[in-house]
């Protein structure tokens, strides 16, 4: 074994996934308040009759989707059971708070957030609500009028997503990456010099297909790094699950029109009832929105001459769980009422969750961490997984009762130092390269 880089004391490196766990889910979760989700005890669905992406919009109607539920299984994480039924980590985390999001229990009840209340935009092209992180696409004829729907990544705080009225200007399979100047310079400040075009392949962030938007330097597409969908994680371009991104690319044409706006607070209509659905908002945003829902609010009840429970309300805005809660009061509801949640059966095989190769002597590996809690080597395990392109990672117990996170197998030295230096650059982990066993 040769030493390349120390590991840092047990504190420090626990200090930084937490930091990195703080980075990766900057909008936090919600604690429970008096609006509560509850299992519903129903027979259980396969997951193929879940609709996640496609809805036929209903005349008046602004609510699509319908909640559900899965009990997870040993070894699952939230981002693996996010991608395959097409939420983003912000909406499945937000929506069961106080979930371990690398290390769940198996066993546990998670709620599938997959309803949605449209946002107040003319149904025609695509409209992206950065609030929300999600993408509706609007396609209409004589008779009907269907939406598909995406979870995105967004622009981060410093590079935010611009928003507006916009159109897809040119399309594109398997786009090259022309790296803009600031990114460049970003990227070699920490170490990592970025080439002036990257060619299409596993290392090009924007995946295998791309819409080039009417302003310029902006795209929808796809992405290399998938457990980074519902986060504020781009430099300012919309980012899709590959699968995702796809469909979309199929379905959309030169100048589709697209509107991006901040809606964190949504109402809608659906089965008689006034839904309303609060995501936290943008930075600077919260006030002059929250004043824009209330007088909503107020219309819809001097318009209908219905009451709306105010303390649910107040509930549903502080909570932030990007979930539709209907708000009338009790008295008010039509018989119809809300439609229960639903459980899914777990699927086989869960979509595109990263495969860890078997273990080969002759391979090189790297020693990420070394700690004495079980769960804490699982979670960074977990994360170093979902890294993109992927970095495979397992725990290995030691008879000492330690546990060590090893990273591969690698084929060659060059593979093994790529990987040290990409935990570095992304996770701040120190790692040690392991070389091959010899065979005698």
């Amino acid at each position: 074994m040769r030493q390349i880089i120390n590991l840092p004391p047990l504190s420090n490196r626990l200090s930084i996934i937490a930091l990195f766990i703080i980075i990766l889910f900057v909008n936090g979760c919600a604690v429970f308040g008096k609006v509560q989700v509850k299992p519903w005890h129903s027979p259980s669905y396969p997951e193929e009759e879940i609709e996640r992406n496609k809805f036929l919009v209903a005349k008046d109607d602004d609510v699509i989707g319908r909640l559900s539920f899965i009990r997870l299984e040993k070894d699952d994480t939230l981002p693996d059971i996010a991608r395959h039924f097409s939420l983003g980590i912000n909406e499945i985390s937000t929506a069961n708070p106080g979930v371990d999001i690398w290390v769940p229990r198996a066993g546990e009840r998670i709620l599938l957030p997959l309803n949605f209340i449209l946002p107040d935009a003319p149904r025609k092209g695509i409209v992206i609500n950065l609030a929300a992180m999600r993408l509706f696409q609007f396609k209409s004829d004589s008779k009907s009028l269907t939406v598909s729907t995406y979870p995105v990544g967004i622009g981060t705080t410093e590079r935010p997503t611009p928003m507006g009225q916009m159109y897809v200007k040119h399309r594109m399979i398997r786009p090259t990456w022309h790296v803009p100047a600031s990114i460049s310079e970003d990227h070699r400040k920490k170490g990592d010099p970025l080439p002036a075009i990257v060619l299409p392949g596993p290392e090009n962030p924007l995946g295998e297909y791309a819409l080039y938007l009417s302003k310029s330097s902006y795209l929808i597409h796809g992405t290399n790094k998938p457990s980074s969908i519902g986060l504020k994680a781009t430099n300012g371009c919309i980012r899709l699950y590959p699968e995702d991104i796809k469909k979309l690319y199929k379905d959309s044409s030169i100048n589709t029109p697209v509107l991006i706006v901040n809606q964190p607070y949504l109402i809608g209509q659906h089965n008689g009832l006034v839904y309303l659905e609060a995501h936290t908002p943008l930075e600077g945003s919260d006030a002059a929105e929250l004043e824009k829902i209330y007088a909503k609010l107020r219309s819809i009840e001097n318009k209908s001459a219905r009451t709306l429970d105010r303390k649910k309300v107040k509930a549903v805005l502080a909570e932030a769980r990007g979930i539709p809660v209907p708000i009338l009061e009790t008295s008010q509801r039509s018989k119809e009422g809300a439609e229960k949640a639903i459980e899914v059966k777990h699927p086989a095989k869960l979509y595109a969750k990263p495969a860890i190769p078997e273990l080969k002597m002759d391979a090189w590996y790297v020693l990420a961490a070394q700690m004495q809690d079980e769960i804490d080597a699982l979670r960074i395990a977990a994360i170093i997984n979902h890294q993109g392109p992927q970095i495979p990672a397992r725990v290995i117990s030691k008879s000492d009762n330690s546990y060590r996170v090893i990273a591969g197998p690698f084929n060659n030295i060059s593979e093994a130092k790529d990987a040290v230096k990409r935990l570095k650059i992304d996770l701040e982990i120190d790692g040690k390269l392991i070389e091959p066993v010899r065979k005698r």
